[in-house]
């Protein structure tokens, strides 16, 4: 059995049970049980968005919310993601416990002012007589033919933000678990889901057919209510020769390049991108004294280059060789050059093979 799925058994023998009772559910799935799990402990728990009450999500996340829990609880909102999230901001600031979504992170730009100025700032500004504990769910990412508007991977841009939690998981057992740790925190958190990933692990090849998340351990999901820490890392995949940092669905496309190229991977799945779990990174690093980073963002000042720095200034005596990135392209995401832009299993493979190699 895998380090993965140990680490899930482990994870999910919550206090409440030692052996709870689990279903196999897909990314989209798992994501609404956490939903109906906090709505259903806590009525102060709102969901609300575009589309999310009658028409249940525009990937079907929120589906029978509205039906169970009323109109109160979740409900629909102007296309207006400013409003949504300055209303959420205001919500949370009240005592509620707001989630609110992002239809795709595309569409965040417009509600900047209110996670930056606001739900970000409300606990320092008030010197700890407000807190913010405002969820914000965005489905983010390419590998869907979206294009520009409707595949974008902006996550550097809320880890620069002081006081914001950022959270990317990778499958449906995380995605549960670290949801449900978003709405119980206190903190404003950013909630990015790789839409590539609600119904299967994709392992960059798109030519072939698609997995089904029920064909993998990590589908495999607790009914009831179970915790990821929100500033936890995890080995994704147990190697000696290099290490890969990644994140969502590129610790699927790694796999699949270390598969390809014969490589003794390890693989960090970040699952929190801030704050960071710094210590197992730095931990596989000096033990594997090689580095790759890998997103799907564009390059310049993506995320992958804080990683980058970091990984320089801890492990700099331990480093055999410069460290790796592979990344998007600086241009805007294309729909007909799409798998040339997502940095797939070849692309990943090279980079591995170089660092190996050095």
């Amino acid at each position: 059995m895998s380090t993965t799925v140990l680490q899930a058994e482990d994870e999910a023998r919550s206090p409440e049970s030692a052996w709870p009772e689990t279903r196999s559910m897909t990314m989209i799935q798992a994501l609404r049980s956490a939903l109906d799990v906090m709505m259903e402990r806590d009525p102060d728990v709102v969901v609300f968005g575009q589309d999310v009450g009658y028409f249940g999500g525009v990937f079907r996340v929120t589906e029978g919310l509205q039906a169970k829990y009323g109109k109160t609880r979740c409900f629909d909102a102007p296309i207006n993601e400013g409003g949504i999230v300055g209303a959420a901001v205001g919500m949370a600031a009240y005592g509620l416990r707001p989630v609110a979504e992002i239809q795709f992170a595309d569409y965040f730009y417009p509600a900047s002012d209110q996670l930056v100025s606001e739900a970000a700032r409300l606990r320092y500004r008030s010197a700890g007589d407000f807190t913010c504990p405002l969820t914000v769910r965005m489905p983010c990412g390419g590998g869907i033919y979206g294009g520009q508007t409707h595949s974008q991977s902006p996550e550097a841009l809320f880890t620069h933000v002081c006081g914001l939690r950022t959270v990317m998981p990778s499958n449906p057992y995380d995605a549960k678990g670290l949801l449900i740790s978003a709405i119980e925190s206190n903190d404003p958190v950013i909630f990015l889901e790789p839409k590539r990933l609600y119904n299967g692990p994709f392992d960059g090849h798109h030519d072939r057919p698609i997995v089904p998340w029920s064909r993998h351990p990590l589908g495999v999901v607790p009914t009831g209510h179970y915790r990821v820490p929100l500033d936890a890392a995890r080995v994704f995949r147990e190697g000696r020769q290099l290490t890969v940092l990644a994140y969502g669905t590129m610790c699927w496309v790694a796999e699949s390049a270390a598969q390809m190229t014969g490589i003794d991977a390890e693989i960090i799945d970040l699952r929190s991108l801030w704050p960071l779990d710094l210590d197992t990174v730095v931990a596989s690093v000096r033990k594997t004294r090689r580095c790759a980073v890998i997103h799907e963002a564009t390059r310049t000042s993506g995320f992958g280059a804080e990683l980058t720095a970091l990984v320089q200034e801890h492990c700099f005596y331990h480093l055999e060789a410069p460290i790796e990135r592979v990344t998007g392209w600086d241009t805007p995401y294309p729909h007909a050059q799409e798998w040339a832009y997502f940095p797939g299993p070849s692309r990943v493979g090279a980079a591995l093979r170089r660092l190996a190699e050095a």
